[in-house]
């Protein structure tokens, strides 16, 4: 039964941000409402009821500092492809590392 409640709230919040996602110009920009941050409220409103806001607090900031180790690991990446010409699959791969590596280093200071 949790299952199938899962399917439909991601269903529901999915189909509600792809719903957003087509009402706005470009249509290009239409998969970021699609994609993530759909997925995230499902999940966090999952948590809540499952878990408690104590630790859906506890995921929503370990979404958010996820978000910001992306954020470094696509600049890099963009540069990387933008100013040496590199092919893409060595340099997003090997980029992985640093997206890992920024995540951790937010957790860190995160801590503190």
């Amino acid at each position: 039964m949790e299952l199938l409640f899962r399917f439909c709230i991601g269903g529901l919040v999915v189909s509600g941000f792809a719903l957003l996602g087509d009402l706005f110009k470009p249509k290009s920009f239409a998969g970021l409402f699609g994609a993530a941050p759909s997925v995230a409220l499902a999940t966090l409103s999952l948590t809540v009821s499952k878990q408690g806001t104590e630790y859906a607090a506890t995921e929503a900031r370990s979404m958010i500092l996820g978000a910001i180790a992306l954020l470094i690991y696509c600049q890099v990446v963009s540069w990387i492809l933008m100013h040496k010409k590199w092919s893409s699959l060595p340099v997003t791969l090997c980029s992985m590392v640093i997206w890992l590596a920024s995540a951790f280093a937010l957790l860190g200071v995160l801590i503190r």
